[in-house]
């Protein structure tokens, strides 16, 4: 994009950034820190939806940005990608240690 000045897919490589790699980033370190959360079906269930969905739902946003519209691509990836997180959720939610003292 830089060399030739083109910047149609500035979108695409926003969501790569953001979707990819910092919420990854942010999701493997939660699962460094409480090791019981990464231990479970559910971790594996949430990494294979949102790894295998965050590439079609870039290539649906790719095509989306040209106009040249796949909205079966990015709603699928998409909805695969929320499902995964949704799964990251309540999977956290029984295997994170409770506040003490919280009212």
């Amino acid at each position: 994009m830089g060399e030739t000045m083109n910047f149609a897919l500035k979108p695409v490589h926003a969501h790569l950034l953001v979707a990819g790699w910092l919420s990854l980033a942010a999701i493997g370190l939660i699962y460094r820190v409480y090791p019981a959360s990464s231990a479970t079906r559910l971790s594996s269930t949430h990494f294979w939806l949102h790894n295998l969905g965050l590439p079609i739902y870039l290539v649906g946003l790719g095509f989306a940005v040209t106009r040249h519209p796949n909205m079966f691509a990015l709603a699928t990836g998409s909805i695969a990608m929320l499902i995964g997180l949704v799964l990251f959720a309540i999977n956290l939610w029984p295997t994170l240690p409770r506040v003490q003292g919280a009212t």
